[in-house]
């Protein structure tokens, strides 16, 4: 109705948390037509770009069509394949395949292309410079304390580094028979995150495939995960609880963030590991509604807690956790958008002590990949901002 009967009804809209309308949702296009009902448009976050150039294509277009078309854009995934090939960073891969086939001499070529973190300085040149304000909390609040982040490299060990070289190579034989097949890279994908910190009750890892045969789709083994004694710490879960006795020993509460919540639930072993060692450990679930999620922090301290572990995208907006300085991501998933808004939950204005986050991994593995990923897609947001460092996880 808006959209229809009210073109420029509005002197200003205002849309919070704008890196979350980017998406092909009903959200993304309610931006698009407040776009249209008013006269000026005010969008505000704190991590504007997740580390590619095409997060900012559909927001770009729903603030300002005309200019997007008149730059020979269109909207849908041909437009943001061509602003991704003009501002982003593009790879591509050939494959040569040599034919076993004596009737012909050709060779097959397989060519993948996929975007990799990164921007063009033009992108903020054309698009961001004129339109945008980059404000931090250190503009604003002299008396802020100090920020610090760090990597914590674990090595594997043991009976867990054997299980999980196995694993490795189980799983890299059967990508190499069954060469791009996705059910395989998604389960390998998550597999070697989720192993080292719960590396029993993975059960049987299956993948899918075509038989032209049947023409239906068929399971298939991919590996079989060890199962490993789930009583026992393992040795970045020895080093987390080791920086929460360290830390609860300066008189700092922790906030834990796990990205693995439901079938492998690792927030509900690390509560178990801590309770072991006679530290008071509390799960915050997603079931707890979000507009009661301060109140469930202010219960938790009355009971004298010390340690909450929860997903980071529950705290991710609109908490402000000043009572726990000490920030460990035990996992960080793949979001920088809910990564950025995490870590930032205890530095805000208000904060008395000085923030430390660190970001635990076992050196080595799947894990390490993952905050690598991270850290680049974190320096590609941070310099569209006009911050350039190579401090912490960038």
């Amino acid at each position: 109705f808006m959209g229809r009967y009210m073109p420029e009804w509005f002197d200003y809209a205002i849309a919070d948390e704008v890196h979350q309308l980017a998406g092909d949702t009903a959200q993304g296009n309610a931006l698009g037509v407040l776009a249209r009902v008013a006269k000026k448009v005010a969008g505000l976050t704190g991590t504007l770009l997740s580390g590619y150039a095409d997060d900012l294509y559909n927001t770009l277009f729903r603030v300002d069509a005309s200019r997007m078309v008149r730059d020979g854009f269109t909207w849908g995934s041909a437009g943001k394949e061509r602003f991704t090939h003009e501002f982003g960073v593009i790879e591509t891969i050939e494959r040569t395949k040599i034919e076993d086939n004596a009737c012909s001499k050709k060779n097959k070529t397989e060519v993948t292309i996929r975007r990799k973190p990164g921007a063009s300085p033009l992108l903020f040149g054309k698009y961001l410079m004129d339109t945008c304000a980059f404000v931090s909390l250190e503009d604003i609040s002299d008396a802020l304390p100090a920020y610090r982040e760090d990597v914590v490299s674990v090595a594997l060990e043991g009976a867990l580094k054997t299980a999980y070289e196995q694993l490795e190579d189980e799983i890299t034989a059967t990508l190499q028979e069954h060469r791009g097949n996705r059910s395989v890279l998604s389960t390998m994908l998550n597999a070697l995150l989720v192993y080292p910190d719960h590396p029993y009750g993975l059960g049987t890892l299956y993948g899918t495939r075509y038989n032209p045969e049947t023409q239906q789709r068929e399971s298939f083994i991919i590996a079989e995960p060890e199962d490993l004694d789930q009583s026992k710490a393992y040795p970045k879960e020895r080093a987390v609880i080791q920086e929460i006795q360290a830390q609860l020993a300066r008189g700092r509460k922790c906030q834990v963030f796990a990205v693995y919540t439901n079938k492998y639930d690792v927030t509900a072993r690390l509560e178990k590991l801590l309770r072991a060692e006679g530290i008071r450990a509390g799960v915050l679930r997603a079931s707890v509604p979000t507009h009661k999620r301060e109140a469930w922090y202010r219960e938790q301290l009355k009971r004298g807690i010390d340690v909450v572990i929860c997903h980071p995208k529950l705290v991710e907006t609109g908490l402000d956790l000043l009572e726990f300085p000490a920030i460990l991501f035990h996992e960080t998933g793949y979001s920088l958008h809910t990564l950025r808004q995490a870590s930032r939950r205890s530095w805000r204005i208000g904060q008395k002590h000085p923030v430390e986050v660190k970001f635990f991994a076992y050196s080595g593995t799947m894990q390490e990949v993952c905050l690598r990923l991270m850290g680049k897609k974190l320096l590609v947001a941070l310099a569209m901002e006009g911050k350039f460092t190579s401090d912490g996880l960038q």
